[in-house]
């Protein structure tokens, strides 16, 4: 993507991922900067992979496309280039991601409680409209300058209102992240993300994912048959409270968990 594409001017690329790649570009009709994804696939895929990443592309778009929140990244619009190809307009954020901001230590308290209470926020929103995002971790979560914070990338997400990606024996997901249902394959509600969110609290008040390990097998062993190593034993001085929250946050069993967004950020 050179140039422009349609009414939009491009400035420069600002991020690039496995299958993708975003540019900072101008809207000549209405004035205003915003961030365009391209899907950027291999010429190596297979053509039933090359047609699941463009139904994940468009995905994206429809889940993130159907909410409106001020925790939530905002998409414009999904559009196709002279060739066919997709690409999503959105909002352009200012700010870092919250992998990039984890690699200077873990979180004062306070900014650790209101980034995990507005994912939640974000969460509580997306749930009522029946779409579970599946994939909360730090890289998709951007720490606006202002102290907002935005939940990005539902390229996973499950839309009630479609059969898509619901399958028992479907993995996908981020180790580490994923709740135990997740990575046996099971079909997942919105409880899994409760359990993202868990994880990323412990994360922020750490440092460290709780179930890091030196490869990906060895990580989704633990999330299924391990429990994080409490609170107290990496920082005593954290409230005792939280690590009630935690430990309910990420229960093995999602019955045992908060049941929802709503009632963990409470």
């Amino acid at each position: 993507m050179n140039g422009r594409i349609s009414h939009y001017r491009i400035i420069r690329e600002i991020g690039r991922g496995a299958m993708g790649r975003v540019f900072l570009a101008y809207d000549e009709r209405i004035q205003r900067q915003v961030a365009i994804k391209e899907l950027l696939l291999p010429e190596w895929l297979g053509e039933e992979e090359r047609r699941e990443a463009v139904e994940r592309f468009k995905r994206e778009a429809q889940a993130a496309g159907k909410l409106s929140h001020p925790n939530i990244i905002t998409v414009y619009s999904v559009e196709e280039d002279q060739s066919g190809n997709p690409y999503i307009v959105m909002e352009y954020l200012e700010g870092v991601t919250l992998g990039d901001a984890l690699r200077q230590g873990p979180f004062p308290l306070e900014r650790a409680l209101s980034v995990v209470s507005q994912v939640l926020e974000a969460l509580e929103y997306a749930h009522q409209r029946g779409v579970v995002h599946r994939d909360i971790k730090p890289d998709n979560v951007f720490l606006l300058y202002d102290g907002r914070v935005k939940v990005a990338d539902f390229g996973i997400a499950r839309v009630a209102t479609t059969s898509t990606m619901t399958q028992a024996g479907t993995v996908m997901g981020s180790p580490g992240y994923m709740s135990p249902e997740q990575v046996r394959g099971e079909i997942v509600d919105h409880r899994s993300d409760i359990f993202s969110c868990g994880v990323l609290l412990y994360e922020l008040l750490c440092g460290e994912n709780p179930f890091s390990s030196v490869d990906a097998t060895a990580v989704m062993y633990r999330v299924v048959h391990e429990d994080p190593l409490p609170l107290s034993r990496r920082d005593p001085s954290l409230p005792a409270y939280l690590e009630t929250v935690v430990a309910r946050a990420t229960a093995k069993d999602r019955e045992a968990r908060y049941q929802s967004a709503a009632e963990m950020r409470r």
